[in-house]
């Protein structure tokens, strides 16, 4: 059985103003590869005493090596290069910032090294309790990343990009599990696109079928899964509805795509956005199998606000309307920083909301 973490987060932390400044240095030539990860490991220590202090159950690296969430699947993969993304982010107020550089596929997806091997060891060393490694989802990268006029020529459809992405995320998977990772995220935000209306018309205006496109991205995410859960080890998927900057891409309830994910996924975990309006009702958790657990969102990381622990278990219980109390857990909505800029938050927010999430957990499930 996979361990139950009842106090839970998605991964990425806020970047030490240090480190943000010594990744341009570096990047300008200025700081050595050496000195840059000297940093780096010095930082990453900084955020694991931050939530062993905060009282969470699960480390990471707070995604410290990276500039953005998914960066490593294109340093580690051939046939990706670096564009700028036509995304237009939602904000507070109707406001809305540009996309960060993302990446297109221009050319045969192949592995030329490991996406987290530089990662995991650290962690696995320093963490002082199980710990978690983040993976952007096949389904994700083969999506996003598919250009039409550049990605056809190697790939004539979204499905056959996702499909070799896949083979190499499941190359990783399993190269995880043998270091002994306990626990492993794939980091998929593209679902919510197929929650969202106008994203799904989007999709039909440029000759897509949302529901068979969908059907392509849950297959090559189960396959980067499949037969892989052992005793003690932990696999989960998050979903969200983008998270750059304190800003978000979809809005809509899992309603539209609940049954079949739920139900085709074989991970241990989902972890959920349910942090506003924007997430719908709990009503579609009704379709999670039993022994599955679901993290419930509640906290966002988008604002500097701490919620009301009573009004969070207030939420927990009518989520339990819907799974057992016994396979519910709770976490912040999205990461802290899934681009390295991070959210419009303070350090001190980021503090308070862990421990917010612990003290909630532990009230919650004793």
């Amino acid at each position: 059985m996979p361990t139950t973490y009842r106090a839970d987060h998605i991964g990425s932390l806020l970047r030490p103003r240090e480190l943000l400044d010594a990744r341009v240095s570096h990047a300008a030539g200025n700081l050595s590869a050496e000195q840059l990860k000297e940093l780096e490991d010095k930082s990453i220590l900084a955020a694991l005493d931050l939530q062993r202090r905060a009282g969470m159950q699960v480390f990471s690296d707070g995604e410290y090596r990276r500039g953005c969430f998914r960066t490593e699947v294109a340093n580690a993969v051939e046939g990706m290069e670096p564009v700028n993304a036509p995304l237009s982010w939602r904000g507070p107020q109707g406001t809305a910032i540009p996309a960060p550089p993302t990446w297109v596929i221009n050319g045969t997806l192949r592995q030329e090294k490991r996406i987290t091997g530089h990662e995991s060891g650290f962690l696995l060393e320093n963490a002082s309790g199980p710990c978690k490694i983040t993976i952007p989802a096949a389904g994700f990268m083969g999506s996003r990343c598919y250009v039409p006029g550049v990605t056809e020529e190697h790939y004539a459809t979204i499905g056959g990009a996702a499909r070799d992405m896949a083979a190499i995320v499941r190359d990783e998977v399993i190269a995880l599990i043998d270091e002994g990772v306990p626990y492993i995220q794939l980091d998929a935000p593209g679902y919510t696109a197929y929650v969202d209306d106008v994203q799904r018309e989007q999709m039909r205006s440029r000759g897509l079928d949302p529901d068979v496109l969908f059907s392509e991205i849950v297959a090559a995410d189960g396959y980067c899964v499949q037969g892989l859960r052992r005793e003690g080890l932990t696999l989960a998927i998050h979903l969200c509805r983008g998270n750059n900057r304190s800003h978000w891409l979809s809005e809509g309830s899992y309603e539209a795509i609940a049954e079949r994910l739920f139900n085709t996924l074989d991970v241990d975990v989902f972890l959920l956005e349910y942090d506003n309006d924007r997430s719908g009702g709990f009503e579609p958790l009704r379709f999670v199998p039993r022994g599955k657990t679901v993290v419930l969102g509640l906290i966002t990381t988008k604002q500097g606000y701490l919620e009301s622990m009573d009004a969070l278990r207030r939420r927990i219980d009518e989520a339990s309307q819907y799974v057992p109390m016994d396979d519910l857990a709770i976490s912040p909505q999205c990461g802290f920083a899934s681009v390295d800029a991070g959210n419009a938050i303070s350090w001190d927010d980021q503090r308070r909301k862990l421990e917010l999430v612990a003290e909630t957990a532990r009230v919650a499930w004793g």
